[in-house]
């Protein structure tokens, strides 16, 4: 039976590693599968996904009036697709997470869904949240903080290499921006502001 699952981290814990590698094993096993990426984040280059230990495959792409469920349903009238695979699903909104829903209910295709599960503020992403509450299953994809503890916040550093504190909840980047922490450490790095 399909499911949506929701894979979820902070930054760096691999998640865009796992969705490749998923998607290779359908493939090696003779199976088709879509990938799917967030249209604003084309750091590896437009309709690409990549992780940072170097490999990557081409994705179609989503945009805030992107209907998911129609997409999906077009690929699936081309031919067959075992899997539907949806990297930056934070950046999903409300609708688009049930469109998601609704194409593993009405489609009867799995739909495994990595992202963030919160900003660098503590704060979850609208497309997170939705998948939290209607996700079939959720996995947290680990990372360790400095310390060695479990990471599962995030801070966005500033030029000067201190945390900052506002700032538009999207902003795209990497190592150079965003780093992984634990929440005692990220409660330190915040100064307590939260």
């Amino acid at each position: 039976m399909a499911k949506l699952y929701f894979h979820y981290s902070t930054m760096n814990a691999g998640k865009s590693t796992l969705l490749l590698q998923a998607s290779y094993n359908y493939i090696e096993r003779g199976m088709a599968t879509m990938l799917i990426t967030a249209r604003l984040d084309h750091r590896a280059g437009h309709n690409q996904i990549a992780s940072r230990i170097g490999i990557g495959a081409e994705a179609e792409s989503f945009s805030p009036d992107t209907d998911m469920f129609e997409m999906i349903k077009d690929r699936l009238d081309s031919g067959p697709c075992a899997c539907i695979f949806v990297d930056e699903s934070q950046f999903l909104n409300d609708a688009q997470v049930w469109q998601l829903a609704r194409a593993v209910d009405d489609l009867g295709v799995p739909v495994m869904c990595y992202g963030l599960r919160v900003d660098f503020q503590g704060k979850l992403f609208p497309g997170s949240a939705a998948l939290l509450a209607l996700a079939d299953e959720m996995r947290e994809v680990r990372t360790i903080c400095h310390c060695g503890k479990k990471a599962s916040m995030v801070v966005r550093m500033g030029p000067d290499g201190t945390a900052l504190h506002d700032g538009d909840q999207v902003q795209i980047g990497g190592n150079e921006t965003y780093v992984s922490l634990c929440r005692r450490h990220w409660r330190a790095a915040m100064g307590e502001r939260v």
